[in-house]
């Protein structure tokens, strides 16, 4: 494992998720007499929790098998032949890169709460993605994992 990193969400994405689930749950509450006045509670709450834990599992990592890297961003992987350059995209340049620059065709993963990317060049004639863009907190460690000496 070259570089390995868990896009995690913030801690008030935690605090924002209980606290929506436990309001919506007590307007039930309120209304409802019996086992509606609980149920709401026992079901929506672990639904929010598990809907904040299912959105931080992304992981970005650079292995190495058999001689070749590899860069497995979320459910996607991708050889470290066919990438031609990569590069550091700084919060400040965020939008814009998402923004008008974006090529529809390109492979995004985008996490709102990661601040910086990191931009993936592709030389493969048989790929018609011209590029990936990748949520990073640590893009030159990925970048330098994926390209030696870049």
């Amino acid at each position: 494992m070259l570089h390995d990193e868990r896009l995690t969400v913030p801690l008030w994405y935690w605090f924002a998720g209980v606290g929506v689930a436990a309001i919506l749950s007590a307007e039930v509450h309120l209304g409802s007499p019996g086992i509606m006045a609980w149920l709401p509670y026992v079901v929506l709450v672990p639904f929010a929790l598990w809907i904040v834990a299912r959105l931080g599992r992304t992981r970005v990592r650079v292995v190495e098998r058999g001689g070749e890297r590899y860069l497995l961003a979320g459910k996607a992987t991708l050889p470290a032949s066919v990438v031609s350059r990569a590069a550091a995209v700084p919060a400040t340049a965020k939008s814009a890169a998402l923004g008008r620059q974006l090529d529809p065709a390109a492979y995004v993963l985008n996490r709102s709460w990661v601040k910086t990317l990191a931009l993936v060049v592709l030389d493969d004639e048989d790929d018609p993605t011209p590029y990936w863009l990748i949520s990073t907190r640590r893009p030159e460690e990925l970048v330098a994992a994926l390209v030696p000496g870049a």
